[in-house]
């Protein structure tokens, strides 16, 4: 399919646009939560009232009125296409997005349900030329607006594309891939079956790995055993895209196989063979999420470039572009497929929710999607938290909270930055890409695999009002020496379990990293893969400037990057929450 034809097709979403605040974020309505794999059946009808209220040479005004002739339903989304170039502005009593020439309005959660026989209207403005018209056919739900009813049938789910098209958010209507390889070792564990059937990311980490290394499923076999799995319905199979040249430029745990130079490589080498069987027919009925490239482009905003923490490897990957130009290239050759939907790493807030890497790593992200040949259609979304702990939500303390006049953001936990967990930073950082040039109708992905934060020392309620810290430090889910450690993390436990479109503009809560895998070895080991000796892996270890000279807070005993860590999966499931 030509890059074209698939933009044409491109998918709408059901994300809060940044540009118009919308009802449904202004009314503090929160989204249901989806489960993997929800469908329903309903008799359906409308009709449409779509009036343009103003119009001039720029822009318009229009208000339009949905009435549900059919079945009772507990959520809607409009659909219509424009004629005359007319690119949506803002929007409301609706969550109004556009890709190319097609208008999605999704009811803003007040008034998601309506009988038969009830109408909702909402409104939007839009640019044009002062020549808009009335468009010609609407779609509530799948189905035509014409005044007359279909059913009792099954119309189109709203969360199925057209044929050819993508899907609004891939996980939603949908089953999620669940690696044999990662089960069979949860499943030995004491415990580990209580999680086994959860679906985790394929990680490809070096070129070896798209055929299966040393007896190990490759690309082809988990796409294979995919399709046994997806049966006659909907599945996301989730690949991890993790091996730029002088990968991970701040950490030696996940260093890779290719050099600083070897872009060439990782381009014919890697990217090319991967792009080649996610493209193959045969997968054709699958929706491929790709992650890519984990731990990348972050990096040469906070740990280059004259920074306190910068790294000469870092500011050799910043200098050279390679990762700006893997990225891109991974972006361009994977977004071919009609089904691969791309999301680039973030982060997550404990690394770029600071005033000063903040704007500057959309930025970069906006510089990566449109080189080597991609442009920002290639984007579906982003991934944040990936190989993190950073917790979903702390509930017992606000960026805007104070103790005796002192902010929060200067605890020394907080330290300035402009968040406090995932959830909030995640949903800025969508607008500010949007801001940047990115579609309005991008979704995020949050990583939750092992930030759950349970057990015993789970805090019940805010801490001691003495001061800012004891406040903040006593309430605080994340329990981590500092923010900035990273590594097999004492006390860390399982999060929310994966599941679609928990929270606006969230496509939705993943274990892309699969739990009990580590993060890095705590002391040198030999291996064939590239993969260093990183001290933030010795529980030994006093720190650095990236942590603040404090202690690693990391399990001992552990194995390099990837092996399984029974020690760890076990600590994982002791502390989880939501409990097992």
């Amino acid at each position: 399919m030509s890059r074209t034809s698939r933009t044409t097709l491109r998918r709408s979403r059901t994300a809060l646009i940044a540009a118009g605040a919308l009802v449904a974020a202004a009314a503090g309505s929160a989204a249901a939560v989806a489960p993997f794999g929800a469908s329903a059946a309903a008799a359906a009808g409308c009709t449409v009232d779509y009036k343009i209220q103003n119009q001039w040479n720029g822009g318009l005004t229009a208000s339009v009125t949905v009435k549900n002739l059919g079945d009772a339903v507990s959520g809607w989304q409009l659909q219509w296409a424009f004629a005359g170039g007319e690119k949506v502005s803002q929007g409301w009593n609706a969550t109004v997005s556009q890709s190319g020439t097609t208008v999605t309005a999704k009811d803003a959660g007040y008034n998601a349900a309506l009988a038969t026989g009830s109408s909702a209207t909402f409104g939007f403005n839009a640019t044009g030329s002062g020549n808009s018209t009335v468009p010609a056919t609407f779609k509530l739900n799948g189905v035509t607006c014409d005044g007359g009813t279909t059913g009792p049938t099954d119309p189109p789910d709203p969360t199925d594309p057209p044929e050819g098209a993508q899907a609004d958010n891939p996980y939603q209507g949908a089953e999620v891939y669940v690696n044999p390889e990662w089960s069979d070792n949860a499943k030995a564990e004491p415990g580990g079956s209580r999680i086994a059937d959860q679906p985790t990311g394929v990680w490809l980490d070096r070129i070896a790995a798209i055929e299966g290394a040393n007896g190990a499923m490759g690309l082809r076999d988990h796409l294979d055993e995919a399709l046994t799995q997806k049966g006659s319905g909907e599945l996301v199979v989730q690949v991890v895209i993790y091996n730029l040249p002088g990968r991970d430029c701040a950490a030696l745990a996940s260093n890779g196989e290719l050099g600083p130079t070897e872009i060439d490589r990782y381009k014919t080498e890697y990217i090319d063979p991967i792009a080649a069987i996610l493209a193959d027919e045969k997968y054709a009925g699958l929706r491929i999420v790709t992650t890519v490239e984990i731990d990348s482009l972050p990096n040469l905003v906070t740990n280059a470039g004259g920074r306190p923490t910068a790294t000469p490897a870092c500011d050799v990957m910043k200098a050279n572009g390679n990762y700006v130009k893997g990225v891109g290239y991974a972006l361009n050759k994977l977004g071919d497929a009609p089904n691969v939907y791309n999301y680039i790493d973030a982060g997550h807030h404990g690394w770029i929710g600071w005033d000063d890497n903040f704007g500057p790593s959309a930025d970069i992200f906006h510089e990566a999607a449109t080189a080597e040949g991609a442009t920002v259609n290639d984007v579906h979304g982003f991934i944040t938290n990936t190989a993190n702990y950073s917790a979903l939500k702390e509930e017992n303390f606000s960026i805007d909270d104070a103790v005796n006049g002192t902010s929060v953001r200067q605890s020394k936990w907080v330290d300035w930055n402009r968040y406090t967990d995932e959830l909030s930073f995640a949903q800025a950082f969508r607008n500010e890409l949007v801001s940047v040039g990115f579609n309005s109708d991008i979704g995020m992905l949050i990583d939750t695999s092992r930030n759950g934060w349970g057990g015993a020392n789970r805090p019940s309620g805010p801490g001691a009002s003495t001061n800012v810290d004891t406040y903040v430090d006593g309430g605080r889910y994340d329990r981590r020496i500092h923010l900035g450690n990273w590594c097999n993390q004492s006390g860390a436990g399982l999060g929310e379990r994966p599941q679609a479109a928990p929270e606006a503009g969230i496509d939705a809560y993943v274990w892309m990293k699969p739990p009990g895998e580590s993060d890095g070895s705590s002391k040198q080991i030999p291996n064939d893969e590239g993969k260093g000796f990183d001290r933030m892996c010795d529980p030994t270890y006093e720190g650095n400037a990236r942590n603040n000279n404090n202690m690693s807070g990391a399990l001992g005993d552990a194995p390099v990057s990837g092996k399984w860590f029974s020690a760890q999966f076990q600590e994982l499931m002791k502390n989880a929450y939501p409990a097992l």
